[in-house]
């Protein structure tokens, strides 16, 4: 019997671990701040990503732009250690916007890494751009490919509440999709601080009270499997 109690209490400790350090994992994509605007404007947009291998490194994040509802204007702002490209491109149709007809526009942006700045799994990468004017429309779609050092390619460009690799939004007349479950922007699971002009990406509440929920009932189950070896060690 007390075999079978310290068992099953082994198999918690992994059991509670894995269970809810799952969703954890699964959390971790690639995303946008803000990821809400108003037609006609030029917000500052900073493409979050983190590395979700623990083996190979980010060397590449291309951006797609897209066609349709091109941007007229686009600009970045250096990244330390990273180049980073515009690529132009003649529509296959011209665009009419408020500024007139628009027959080429940037299409890709490419930020490629150099040797020595890669992204681990220890870090996250913020890359900002200025995009607009942002397009009378319910939402844009900003899918972006993600190149790890081992050639793995991770393409963040499905939509849909149930998409494995979500593509980045940003909402313009559409409310974003997680308004219509919890009242909140489709970012919250991220927060961000500013700490002398410099802004890096903390986990939100909701994350850090899984992260303690999941210690407790760790610390709780692996206090049972001490308390049960203790008695054995008493019995022997």
């Amino acid at each position: 019997m007390k075999k079978s109690l310290f068992t099953s209490a082994t198999a918690l400790v992994a059991g509670v671990a894995i269970a809810l350090a799952a969703p954890l994992a699964a959390s971790a994509h690639v995303g946008i701040d803000p990821n809400q605007s108003d037609p006609g404007t030029y917000p500052l947009i900073t493409f979050k990503v983190p590395t979700e291998s623990a083996t190979a490194t980010t060397t590449k994040i291309e951006l797609t732009l897209p066609q349709d509802t091109p941007f007229g204007f686009v600009s970045y702002t250096p990244v330390e250690g990273w180049a980073t490209e515009l690529v132009k491109e003649t529509l296959p149709e011209p665009v009419v916007t408020d500024d007139g007809e628009v027959t080429e526009a940037v299409t890709k942006v490419i930020w490629t890494a150099e040797p020595g700045s890669e992204l681990t799994a220890e870090q996250y990468g913020l890359f900002p751009l200025v995009l607009g004017p942002v397009p009378d429309t319910g939402s844009v779609v900003l899918a972006v490919d993600q190149t790890y050092s081992d050639g793995t390619v991770v393409s963040w460009s499905e939509t849909g509440a149930d998409a494995e690799f979500p593509a980045p939004v940003l909402y313009v007349n559409d409310v974003p999709e997680s308004d219509h479950h919890a009242g909140g922007g489709a970012d919250d699971e991220h927060a961000e601080i500013v700490v002398d002009g410099d802004t890096a990406a903390a986990a939100s509440g909701d994350t850090l009270a899984r992260v303690l929920g999941i210690g407790g009932l760790v610390l709780g189950a692996v206090a049972v499997v001490i308390a049960l070896t203790s008695h054995r060690k008493k019995d022997a």
